[in-house]
C-alpha cells in the first residue's frame, strides 16, 4: 500500500511539472508565466520528495531538507524577480 503511495505522489508531481510547463505556450506576461512555473514546480518537486519519503524513509533528514530547501529558495527567487520587474529596481 506504501509503494503504491509513494508512486502516487511521484506522478502527481510528475503531472504538476508538465503542467506548469504547459503555461509557457499561453499569451500571457512574463511574470505570469514565471509564475505560475515556479509554483507548479515547486509543488511537484516538493511531491516528489515526499513520495521518495515514503520509499525510503531512513533518508528522512536529507529529504525534508530538500523540501525546506525548495520551499526557501523558490519564494525569495520570486520576490527577486517581482522586485527586479518594478519600476523602482529599473530606475537604479
Amino acid at each position: 500500500m506504501i509503494t503504491f503511495i509513494s508512486y502516487a505522489f511521484i506522478g502527481i508531481g510528475m503531472f504538476f511539472w508538465f503542467w506548469g510547463t504547459w503555461h509557457l505556450v499561453s499569451n500571457r506576461s512574463v511574470l505570469f508565466k514565471l509564475h505560475g512555473l515556479s509554483v507548479a514546480d515547486t509543488l511537484g518537486s516538493m511531491l516528489i520528495i515526499v513520495g521518495l519519503l515514503m520509499k525510503i524513509p531512513h533518508q528522512w533528514p536529507l529529504l525534508i531538507l530538500g523540501i525546506i530547501s525548495l520551499a526557501i529558495w523558490n519564494t525569495m527567487l520570486g520576490y527577486v524577480i517581482a522586485y527586479c520587474s518594478t519600476e523602482e529596481a529599473k530606475n537604479e
